[in-house]
Formats: structure tokens, C-alpha cells, sequence
């Protein structure tokens, strides 16, 4: 199994195959010394990458906010980039920052893959995830962790925050380097005006940036970027970006017509966001595309819809 748990070093070591080297730097030292850029495309994008570009434009002009970002996995080399510096609203893709602390404690004796954590009243929250439909109120954090990782689990979500703290989780994104992404907040079912405005927040960059570096091993250490590498593969929302990839939403660990995909999705009301890692037969990307939109009408959602998955055509045209 590519991306079996149990394999979970193996999957990192596919990944790692196609990124000798990561786009602007690593930890400790600053991905972002360089001015920030707004939209443009880079004066080497390859032309079969205009058409995703184009899409995002015409969203743009039409009051779409956009935050984009490609980069070939193995040189770093930045395909294309839309406000890919400016953070965004991303909702369930902060729960990758939770997944990174999570993974980084289960060597601690008292943290391990067996420990028990029961769900509680005030962890209780709806929409995505199914262990809130589940007769059974304790789990291993290690399928805590799994079932955010394949259905993005609200309550799983929050049983897991209890359990580091998100105090812990914005001390490990801060070590990181990351400055413009963060996870703010418990999952709610409503926010109110002392709460978080957003779950979560991210820049394109830097969400490239961390998925490139998980690829190679680099968070913490390999064997926590593994772990992590491994929950998300089980990801089985595949209807932003990946959407155009043609893999099945349920099984898709292993190779498939040479594709290797890896993703976590954030989606919200007039929000849409993906991050993610795409290996093919020719060539390996990372990418991070985020909107924020007026989603009161629902061509307009559509329309988005059909922005990320033309973006995803692109992607998969370069990989394979």
C-alpha cells in the first residue's frame, strides 16, 4: 500500500523522490524575503498552465478573491502564483497544523498511538465527519487523527484540540515558520462575535510551502511528516483541485494511471480551499488555491467550482 498507514514512511518516500528541492527555503530561514507579488504569471509558466490562470483571472474580476500557487515539486521552480502571499480564510485545512502536533507528540509515553480520549458534550459540533453518528465515545488518538484525515471530523477535531491544546498548535506553527497560516480556533456551529471570525486562515505560499516540506520529510522530523503524509491520503474529498485528476474519492493510495495524490480541502459558506501534492509520470507539484466569494447565489459558487477544477486540469496536463 502507498499510503497505508502502517507504510506511511514509504508514502513519505515517494513524495520525497520527486522534491530534491523546496521553493524559497525551509525552517529557519525566511521563505519570504522577497517582495510579495500580486497577480501574475511567472515568465516561464509553461503554456498549458494559461488556461487555470485565465479561469482565476476572470473569477478575480468578477469579485472572486483569489490566492493561488504552483511549484514543481522536484526544482521549486514557481509555475504559476495569483496573491499568493495574502491570507486567506481556508477552514478545515488549519487541521493540518493539528495533525503536524499531534503526530510530533506520539512519541511521548504518555501521548502514544493507544491513548484513549473520550468525546464529550462540549466537544459536540455537526456538518463534516462521522464519528458524531458513531455509537462508540472513545477512540486512540490515532484514529482521531485518522478521521480528519479522510472526512476532515469536526468532533474528532475537537477531541483532538483538547487533548494538545491550540495553544500547542500555534507554538508549533510559529516554530515552523509560518506567519500568514494558523488554525484560530475550535470547530463551532456558530461563531459569535467573541469567538474566531474563521477556523482557519492561510496564504498560499506558505500552505505550498508546508506540503512540499512534508513531502520531504522536513516537519518536524520524517517520521512525523509521514504520519501526517498518511492521514491525509486518506482524504476523500476530491471536489475542488482534484476534482480533475479522475481518481476514485474512496481508494486512491495507491498508484492510479501513475498518479500519486495526497490533499486536504477546507470548505466553508463562500469559502473553497485546497492544498495539495500531485505526482505523475512526468513531473511532481505542489499547489494551494483559496477563494473567498459571495455566496448568496449559487451560479457564483459554481463558477468557483469550476475555476479550481480547471486549475487541477492543468495541474494533472504537467504531471502526466
Amino acid at each position: 500500500m502507498v499510503f497505508s498507514s502502517r507504510d506511511a514512511d514509504g508514502a513519505s518516500d515517494q513524495l520525497n523522490a520527486a522534491s530534491v528541492s523546496a521553493d524559497a527555503g525551509g525552517p529557519g530561514r525566511s521563505r519570504h524575503a522577497a517582495p510579495p507579488a500580486g497577480k501574475h504569471r511567472t515568465t516561464d509558466t509553461p503554456d498549458d498552465f494559461a488556461r487555470g490562470f485565465v479561469a482565476l483571472g476572470e473569477l478575480a474580476i468578477n469579485g472572486v478573491q483569489v490566492s493561488a500557487r504552483a511549484t514543481d515539486l522536484s526544482t521549486g521552480r514557481v509555475l504559476f502564483s495569483v496573491d499568493d502571499h495574502v491570507s486567506m480564510p481556508t477552514a478545515s485545512i488549519g487541521k493540518v497544523l493539528l495533525l503536524i502536533e499531534v503526530a510530533a507528540r506520539l512519541n511521548d509515553a504518555e501521548f502514544g498511538l493507544a491513548t484513549m480520549f473520550e468525546r464529550t458534550p462540549l466537544d459536540a459540533v455537526s456538518d463534516s465527519g462521522v464519528w458524531q453518528h458513531l455509537q462508540i465515545s472513545r477512540l486512540g488518538v490515532a484514529d482521531l487523527a485518522a478521521l480528519v484525515g479522510a472526512s476532515s471530523d469536526n468532533l474528532a477535531t475537537n477531541v483532538l484540540i483538547r487533548a494538545v491544546g491550540l495553544h500547542s498548535v500555534r507554538t508549533r506553527t510559529e516554530q515552523l515558520g509560518l506567519s500568514r497560516t494558523a488554525l484560530l480556533d475550535l470547530v463551532r456551529d456558530k461563531r459569535g462575535p467573541d469567538d474566531a471570525p474563521h477556523l482557519s486562515v492561510g496564504s498560499a505560499k506558505e500552505l505550498a510551502w508546508l506540503f512540499t516540506a512534508l513531502a520531504r520529510g522536513e516537519i518536524v522530523d520524517a517520521e512525523t511528516s509521514a504520519r501526517v503524509i498518511g492521514w491525509l491520503s486518506l482524504n476523500t474529498d476530491l471536489s475542488l483541485v482534484a476534482s480533475a485528476f479522475g481518481l476514485d474519492p474512496l481508494a486512491h493510495r495507491e498508484s492510479d494511471h501513475g498518479l500519486l495524490m495526497v490533499n486536504k480541502t477546507g470548505t466553508t459558506t463562500g469559502v473553497r480551499s485546497e492544498v495539495g501534492i500531485l505526482r505523475g509520470p512526468r513531473a511532481g507539484v505542489t499547489y494551494a488555491v483559496s477563494m473567498l466569494f459571495d455566496d448568496t447565489q449559487l451560479m457564483t459558487r459554481l463558477a468557483v467550482l469550476d475555476g479550481m477544477r480547471a486549475v487541477g486540469a492543468d495541474l494533472l496536463e504537467y504531471v502526466h
